[in-house]
């Protein structure tokens, strides 16, 4: 039996054999508490700090302004739901991972005005909407830096130009644009930032919040004084070794990985487009990351072509994966114009670490193969 094609790695990442080795080592060596005196808790905190030190260098941060948590979901709350009490009104996009879009639809229902930017058909921002938006005073402006669902890459520099000059704080959702796309808030002056390590070949279960120093931010998680007292509890020692580990190796090879990753996207769109009729490239025409392709097959139900591609031994997505085995439309791609039978007609191809050619091949040959199978069944049916 073939081994299975993974496209899926905008959901998650395998973990890079490196990160797996150093997080063994910690769970079985590093066993004191960070917060603790005496030589083994002295070792455990200078495990923390060294991969505090290493996101920080992926960044463009001061080590001081990265908080360890979760990951992104958390992160993302904890800035939404933090300015609670300061922030009356909140900017934010049309194309939002639902990590952001929940807190704000819980606020608004409690009194807060959320203003969302529409998109353009390519699934970008529009900067008038925007500078419009800026006109009135709000309490935090949120975007995402680089969508999960289409892999559309938001021109963050121009954008958080225009937000720092009408005095604005700024909260940037980071989580799919580390290890695939150079993110420097030395050029990106964001105020917040949120990522998670398993989307860049890290551990699941942990991720970090940047808050820039002169930036505030209610603490969320009460009870210690851990991560600049923003978050307390027992920091995830072996979790934390690994999202610096991967963030280690992410910044140094990351401009081989995106020419490689863009390689192989390329060359499922290229088999795909040449070999099944009535496909089309969604986002076409926007800067898009490296590794993602969202296509439309026309008179396909991408729910069932999902399921006939597992059963193949090939995983993708029809989307966002929090908002896996949901048969509602992309709230990303009806926001960029599509009807909703072209929405649930999509699929999301995502390459990353242990793709090759020969698999991208596989995967094609595949498509062309079950998209006629289901075209076929919808004309029966």
């Amino acid at each position: 039996m073939s081994a299975r094609v993974y496209l899926d790695h905008n959901a998650t990442t395998p973990l890079h054999p490196a990160v797996v080795e150093a997080m063994s080592r910690v769970l079985r060596d590093v066993y004191g508490n960070p917060s603790s005196t005496h030589a083994e808790g002295a070792l455990a905190r200078r495990q923390v700090e060294d991969a505090r030190d290493q996101v920080a260098q992926l960044l463009g941060v001061a080590a001081r302004e990265i908080i360890f948590c979760a990951g992104a979901t958390e992160a993302n709350n904890s800035v939404v739901l933090g300015l609670e009490t300061d922030a009356g009104r909140f900017v934010t996009s049309a194309i939002e991972h639902p990590s952001i879009q929940a807190p704000l639809d819980w606020l608004e229902a409690r009194g807060a005005q959320v203003e969302r930017l529409p998109v353009d058909s390519a699934g970008v921002i529009d900067r008038a909407a925007l500078d419009h938006a800026l006109t009135t005073p709000c309490g935090l402006v949120t975007l995402i830096w680089a969508n999960n669902e289409t892999g559309v890459i938001q021109p963050m520099v121009e954008i958080a130009e225009r937000v720092k000059a009408a005095g604005q704080l700024l909260h940037v959702d980071a989580t799919q644009a580390i290890g695939k796309l150079r993110v420097d808030l030395a050029a990106v002056p964001a105020d917040f930032l949120s990522l998670s390590a398993h989307k860049f070949n890290g551990p699941k279960g942990v991720g970090c919040l940047v808050v820039r120093d002169h930036a505030a931010s209610a603490p969320r998680m009460l009870g210690g004084p851990q991560e600049r007292r923003l978050r307390g509890g027992t920091e995830n020692v072996a979790g934390i070794v690994g999202i610096g580990l991967a963030a280690e190796i992410a910044r140094q090879g990351l401009e081989a990985r995106m020419s490689r990753y863009a390689v192989l996207r390329d060359r499922l769109w290229q088999r795909l487009f040449g070999t099944i009729d009535r496909v089309r490239r969604n986002a076409e025409g926007a800067d898009v990351l490296c590794n993602t392709l969202s296509v439309e097959f026309a008179g396909v139900a991408g729910d069932v072509l999902l399921q006939a591609l597992d059963l193949a031994g090939i995983s993708v997505s029809a989307g966002a994966a929090c908002h896996s085995g949901s048969i509602h439309p992309s709230h990303v791609l009806t926001a960029m114009g599509r009807t909703p039978e072209e929405a649930l007609a999509s699929l999301r191809f995502s390459v990353g670490l242990g793709v090759d050619e020969a698999q991208i091949d596989r995967a094609a040959e595949s498509l062309k193969q079950h998209v006629a199978k289901v075209r076929a069944m919808g004309d029966a049916g």
